[in-house]
């Protein structure tokens, strides 16, 4: 992991989604970050059984909202030096490209997660 400070962009990895952000904090083992933007969307479904569908609980997972904050393990957390998109405009993005990854291949669970994401848009990313 390369060295941060407070006031800094980073890009943190955090419960299977990636996000732009500004290190608020220093908290020993972790940081505390402040959401800019969504790099890549959460993924779908059972963490600990990915892919699966039956059997399981199939989690709907949404991204964190703009300015929300986290509390990340240092070594998931990389300087970002890139421009930062607006939140709205980084949210879509990540959707579409899930989907797009999604859509690649024909199956239960990719339907499955289509399907949450769909929800999660009308439900909470339109408002």
């Amino acid at each position: 992991m390369a060295e941060v400070n407070i006031g800094e962009t980073v890009r943190a990895h955090y419960n299977s989604g990636t996000y732009i952000g500004e290190v608020i904090e220093d908290r020993g083992e972790r940081l505390l970050i402040k959401v800019l933007a969504v790099h890549k969307h959460p993924i779908q479904g059972d963490l600990h059984n990915p892919g699966e569908v039956s059997g399981v609980f199939f989690h709907e997972r949404k991204a964190l909202a703009q300015f929300e904050k986290m509390n990340v393990k240092k070594p998931a957390v990389h300087p970002f030096d890139g421009d930062i998109p607006t939140y709205s405009e980084s949210l879509k993005t990540a959707v579409e490209k899930l989907k797009e990854k999604l859509m690649t291949k024909e199956s239960v669970y990719n339907q499955k997660a289509l399907q949450a994401l769909n929800e999660l848009e009308e439900k909470y990313y339109q408002k």
